[in-house]
Order: structure tokens, then sequence, then C-alpha cells
């Protein structure tokens, strides 16, 4: 039988708007102009002779037919992707390229890394440090460590870590003429920021603390600001201040005792930490040996 079959290009390129929902997300996944997204649609709707999308001045929104088709072609191109990462078999080997965010890499992964390595020393590692989210296919990204709410559209996302936020500074804080004891001694002591902490994740600022606990006197307009966190864990450690930990972040310090967890306060942190992945290449062997790492990692030692 020969298969009646639309021009593949046009076929990606409806699969990636529909799945995205814009032109312009779509044309950033394949690497392409919007302009040229709209084309392919253009000419594919002609070829099927029916309308697949509504396109309004606020956004593009499916047809019934175009709900119709995308669930089909989403499926046929995981299945073309697999197909083709299926000729190498399990292979372990080869490249894997990580995105991550500086200050869980600098807090977290790098010291549990050569555990990853002495277990699959035939993987080769490249990890890609920023604070913005890298593209996929343009940055050749195979993982992203995301810290947000798990909801990632067009990719695959597996929960590596929730966490704890709460307040904590060195033990030599501790000792002295204003021992930090309660919420009240923070009057005579230097407040650490993150000066980038997202509205979302409330916790992660000094005001709501201090509302909760009844300290209306403490100016949180003073202090060290941060715009990296990792930045604002070394100053913790050398003394610098009082800072709001998160688990990632602290936890390990705090452990060691090169932190110290104040006042009995603790609060769960709104964001979490995410493995995530286009869904065309989630399953292969690298990638999914590499993601079970992470979670077996993070639930047997935090």
């Amino acid at each position: 039988m020969v298969r009646r079959l639309p021009p593949l290009n046009a076929l990606r390129a409806f699969e990636a708007a529909a799945r995205l929902g814009s032109f312009t997300a779509a044309a950033d996944e394949l690497n392409v102009t919007p302009a040229a997204i709209s084309h392919q649609v253009k000419s594919l709707e002609e070829y099927l002779g029916v309308e697949l999308f509504v396109r309004l001045p606020r956004g593009l929104y499916l047809t019934d037919d175009g709900k119709a088709y995308l669930p089909d072609l989403t499926a046929g191109f995981d299945s073309l992707a697999h197909a083709t990462d299926s000729l190498h078999g399990s292979r372990l080997d080869g490249l894997l390229a990580i995105s991550v965010l500086p200050s869980f890499a600098q807090c977290w992964l790098m010291s549990r890394l050569p555990d990853f390595c002495k277990r699959y020393p035939q993987i080769d590692l490249r990890l890609e440090s920023n604070a913005e989210n890298s593209h996929f296919i343009k940055d050749q990204i195979d993982v992203g460590i995301r810290h947000g709410l798990g909801r990632y559209p067009g990719l695959r996302s597996r929960l590596i870590m929730t966490e704890e936020i709460y307040p904590v500074a060195s033990p030599a804080l501790l000792a002295g003429a204003h021992p930090l004891r309660t919420w009240n001694d923070l009057h005579y002591h230097t407040l650490l920021h993150d000066y980038v902490a997202n509205d979302r994740e409330r916790w992660l600022t000094w005001e709501p603390w201090l509302d909760l606990n009844g300290i209306h006197t403490v100016d949180v307009s003073r202090g060290l600001q941060f715009n990296n966190s990792a930045m604002m864990v070394d100053a913790a450690l050398g003394g610098m201040g009082v800072m709001l930990g998160r688990t990632a972040l602290v936890g390990q310090h705090v452990r060691d005792g090169r932190l110290v967890a104040l006042f009995d306060s603790r609060r769960t942190a709104d964001f979490s930490y995410y493995a995530v992945c286009p869904e065309a290449t989630a399953d292969k062997p690298r990638i999914r040996v590499f993601v079970d790492w992470l979670v077996q990692t993070a639930q047997s030692n935090g």
C-alpha cells in the first residue's frame, strides 16, 4: 500500500506549534522563523483541505480537526525518535550534556558527581551552568535541572527533590554579645538577601518571616544582597550574616555543623528541583540513568 503523507516539514511545523501553543515557540524549537512555521502550517491546511488553527489577535487555537490530528502526530514523531535511538541499542557510551543552575551545581551537584562518574565511566559529561533556561535543540542540551513548579509544556519532567526553607547562620554568630537565640536577636545581625527571589517563593524573603513572628522593627532594606545563592551561602559560612537557606543549598552544611538552623522554624518551599528533557529523547539510556541517579542520590542523602 502506498502511504499518502503530507510533506514532513509541514507536519513537524504543525505538531510543534500545536504542542507549544504558538508559531514563535515552534520556530524556536525547530530553529526557523515564525513566518516559516506559519507558511508550513498553511500549506498543510491546503493539502488536507481543513483548517487546523483559528488565528486570533490574542493567540492560536486548535480547531476540532487540529485537536483530533495532534495526538497521533505527536506519537508518530516520538516513535520516529525512539526508532532512531534504538539503532544504538542500549549503549550508554557517549556525551551527555546537562544544563544546571549555578547555585545547584556548586552547592549540591558537584560534590556528588564523582559518584556518577565512577558508576558510569563510559558516559562523558558536559555541564552548562546558566541562570537562564537553556534551549534543548539550539544549545544541544540533553537534560536540564530546573527549579520551579514542575510544569514545563512539551517536556517530560521528573521530581528530583522538594525543599524546606529555614534561617541559618554560622555557629560563630551563636556566641558573643548578642547570640542568635530568638527572632528578636536579628536586630543585632546582618541579614543576607537573595534579591532575585521569585515572588512566588515568598519565604525566600525576610518580610513574611518577620511578620509571622511579630518582628516589625528590623529594617529588611539593610544587609547584603546577592543574585547568586551560592555566593550567599559562602557569606553565611564566613559569618557575614543570617540567610534563609534552602535544603539543597545548605542541608549538607547544617548536617556537618558548618551552619546552624535557627529558631526551630521551617517552611515547605513552593518550588522544587526537576530533571526535564524533551519527550522524544527522555528514554535514551544515558538520560534515563542520569535522571535515575539524580533521584536516588537526592533520596539517599538529600
